[in-house]
């Protein structure tokens, strides 16, 4: 193998998984690391650097990060990485003045956002201290979009979504509540506005075209009954409920029933367990509510007696599931019938732009959506930018913010007459974390402990009212637990070719056998010779140039390494360091100030 190229910036970032994982790549070791040390308006500033949003994703985040994380190669469970977010939103200082703030003098430019859910707000954080003008529609009298309608206040208290969100409008958007976009020509042609972002989000939840389905009012789509629950329009619902599909929506359809009164929920599963698309953590919190979940059950029908719906017909299915884990189609291997008052359908949502002309220069595909370009954000006509679920369809809050950084650069360089597609590089820095022969700037002592619990509300006392915050965030004591679980994973072993005098006192101490000094050779070969096989292909191999004395290569498995710094305190040559690797992630104002280029510099092979 050729030695592994560690200038390149995505080499080190891959390494930590958590932010490799993350669409916004928020630096998740790093701010572990302030909290450990108290310091939790610094840990919410460095999240708010890429998430924007520290305490609502803190709450109501989809956790990417957390499959990836390494502590899950050593330990059942992953670092509580959102939670900890929010314990850094939680107990942060007023972070008013660390906040960024648009200049006294405007640059001229007028962006017009269109909605004001998390994609849009995101732009405005990202433009409004460059100078832009930035105007904000939304057709609702309240900002927020589906954080507010479609996630319930139990989950995310409104108080939350006010203040991170005043933060940005407070810099000085043009927020326009109540005002809705019925023609996007007309925008263009007559608003005034140097370009156009787009994050209406996916706003049409899917229907299910079943006999009986028009016939009673007892019927609803999940996003659009979720939003009127949010505004006070839905305040009860029949005791016996039935919730069709099994995704996060559904998730909150089925708790949010059990508030306004519904004695019995059930949610139906066309397909088994394995295969559902809400996450773990949604479906453990509905089934500690007492929600009954059936496998197997697809739809066949309404059943609706002089207007009032009485119940539904199911399918029940039987699956074949092969090696590689796909499931086929199905087949009916008997029918029932389960009795209901309501059934709420939470089985997807789709994009809708009955408001922009199709005559108007932007693209639609076979799905009636714009056709967007992936780097840029852009639609075919030229200024006009979409983001969020509005882009490709339904995703989470922390892609739509991630969409969101990607669209601001692109809008400052339509704006500036700039080459959208010239985009500044990722960099790097490394930084030696020794403080003395064994000493190091970073907590190293590797411990075996299980995630901490995270204390909900008494059950009791949950449903008495929709805003009872269900989930109380850690206390003092599990945080100094969980943040001690973090394996330091952007603290990376650095190798110094040179250095090395093959005494093997590296991988003797290593506890993992994530070290190998062997022959060069090719990926695969080389692979299976090392002291533990590495079987992980999407992780790299570290390797080094050939060695001084024998020409052999020494070869680290990334994947096995637990970042213990064993190897850098036993090595006699230091040969061995350990190094943070800061990710420099280009944003708009990096780009706005082209004299502050990122900053590369890498040691080793």
């Amino acid at each position: 193998m050729k030695p592994t190229d560690t200038s390149n910036p995505d080499y080190f970032h891959k390494v930590v998984d958590c932010q490799w994982a993350c669409p916004a790549h928020t630096d998740v070791p790093g701010y572990i690391r302030l909290i450990a040390q108290g310091e939790f308006s610094d840990a919410y500033m460095l999240n708010r650097k890429s998430n924007v949003f520290p305490g609502i994703l803190g709450r109501v985040c989809d956790r990417p990060c957390e499959p990836a994380c390494r502590r899950v190669r050593v330990e059942e469970t992953a670092v509580a990485i959102c939670r900890l977010k929010r314990v850094a939103a939680d107990h942060r200082d007023d972070i008013t003045a660390r906040l960024p703030m648009a200049p006294d003098k405007t640059n001229g430019k007028k962006v017009a956002l269109l909605g004001a859910g998390c994609a849009s707000l995101a732009v405005a954080n990202d433009l409004l201290p460059l100078g832009y003008e930035i105007t904000i529609f939304e057709q609702h009298e309240t900002t927020g979009g589906l954080m507010r309608t479609n996630i319930p206040q139990f989950r995310l208290p409104p108080e939350i979504l006010d203040e991170e969100i005043g933060y940005i409008i407070d810099m000085g958007a043009d927020l326009r509540l109540g005002h809705r976009i019925d023609s996007l020509k007309g925008l263009l042609d007559n608003g005034g506005f140097d370009a156009i972002f787009v994050g209406t989000g996916a706003p049409r939840g899917k229907e299910l075209e079943l006999p009986g389905r028009h016939d009673t009012e007892n019927i609803h789509i999940g996003i659009d009954w979720l939003e009127s629950v949010a505004f006070e329009h839905t305040k009860s619902i029949g005791e016996n409920v039935l919730i069709i599909g099994v995704g996060n929506t559904a998730m909150d359809c089925c708790r949010t029933s059990l508030r306004l009164g519904s004695k019995n929920v059930k949610v139906m599963a066309r397909k088994p367990r394995g295969f559902f698309k809400a996450s773990d953590w949604e479906l453990e919190d509905a089934e500690e509510e007492d929600v009954e979940i059936i496998v197997n059950h697809s739809p066949k029908e309404f059943l609706v007696e002089g207007g009032k719906l009485v119940g539904m017909k199911f399918d029940q299915m039987e699956y074949n599931i092969d090696e590689d884990g796909r499931i086929d189609r199905g087949k009916s291997v008997g029918e029932v019938t389960i009795p209901c008052d309501d059934v709420i359908l939470a089985i997807g949502q789709d994009n809708a732009f009955p408001w922009i002309e199709r005559d108007i220069g932007i693209e639609f595909n076979e799905w009636d959506c714009p056709v967007v370009d992936k780097t840029t954000f852009m639609c075919s006509r030229e200024g006009t930018f979409f983001g969020g679920d509005a882009a490709w369809g339904p995703e989470n809050i922390i892609w739509a913010v991630a969409h969101a950084h990607e669209a601001a650069i692109s809008i400052h360089k339509y704006c500036n007459g700039q080459d959208l597609n010239d985009r500044l590089p990722r960099g790097m820095n490394l930084v030696s974390q020794k403080m003395g022969i064994h000493e190091w700037s970073f907590s190293n002592n590797y411990d075996s402990a299980e995630r901490r619990l995270l204390p909900h509300v008494d059950l009791k006392e949950r449903f008495k009212k929709l805003d009872i915050e269900v989930e109380l965030g850690f206390t003092l004591e599990q945080t100094i637990k969980e943040v001690e679980r973090c394996l330091n994973c952007d603290i990376q072993t650095v190798f110094t070719t040179s250095l090395c005098i093959e005494c093997d006192a590296c991988i003797d101490v290593c506890p993992v056998n994530c070290l190998t000094i062997t022959e060069n050779g090719d990926e695969d070969d080389l692979r299976l010779r090392l002291s533990a096989p590495a079987e992980n292909l999407e992780q790299d191999l570290y390797v080094s140039d050939s060695l001084p004395q024998t020409g052999r290569v020494m070869v680290k498995d990334e994947d096995l390494c637990v970042h213990c710094s064993l190897c850098a305190e036993r090595c006699p040559t230091g040969a061995w360091d350990m190094q943070k690797s800061d990710i420099l992630i280009p944003y708009v104002k990096n780009e706005a100030d082209t004299e502050e280029p990122q900053r590369i510099s890498a040691t080793g092979a």
